[in-house]
């Protein structure tokens, strides 16, 4: 399973800031898929460099991002990744808020967008280690279904 995790951050992308995010989903993922090529970078709040992000992680299974997803004017990581896609994967979303919830009421003002644009399913994570560890967990059990799901192959 090939995997693509992109920070959106400034401060990590330009200012050089440790990537604590980032870090956090690879170690989760490390331990829970075998067989898995990981791929990271960091990549500035705009829209065009998230998209680019996006476009550039097509040849992936998934794509997970992690940061502007909040509600700050500049948080607009969910809306690029709705106009990219081509599906909505809305259960993601209410499975990843209805974990979040057990942990914390701003679970609420999380505005995360899953989707496929062809073969490959986007989430947007928080941009949080706790949020991100939270949110992988959840994710975990289906990634390793579900791309034999999108090729037909998978058996019960």
């Amino acid at each position: 399973m090939r995997i693509s995790i992109v920070t959106i951050s400034d401060r990590v992308s330009r200012e050089g800031e440790v990537d604590p995010w980032g870090g956090e989903i690879e170690s989760a993922l490390r331990v829970g898929l075998a067989d898995v090529e990981l791929h990271r970078r960091a990549v500035g709040e705009e829209p065009q460099a998230i998209r680019t992000a996006l476009e550039d992680s097509a040849a992936y299974d998934y794509v997970l991002t992690a940061g502007c997803n909040g509600i700050a004017q500049h948080e607009v990581a969910p809306e690029v990744t709705a106009a990219y896609c081509d599906r909505e994967l809305p259960g993601i979303v209410q499975a990843l808020r209805a974990s979040a919830m057990q942990e914390t009421p701003l679970a609420m003002l999380m505005r995360s967008v899953a989707g496929m644009k062809g073969d490959t399913i986007i989430v947007n994570l928080p941009g949080s280690v706790h949020g991100v560890r939270v949110a992988t967990r959840v994710l975990l059990p289906i990634m390793r279904h579900t791309p034999a799901m999108i090729r037909g192959e998978y058996q019960k």
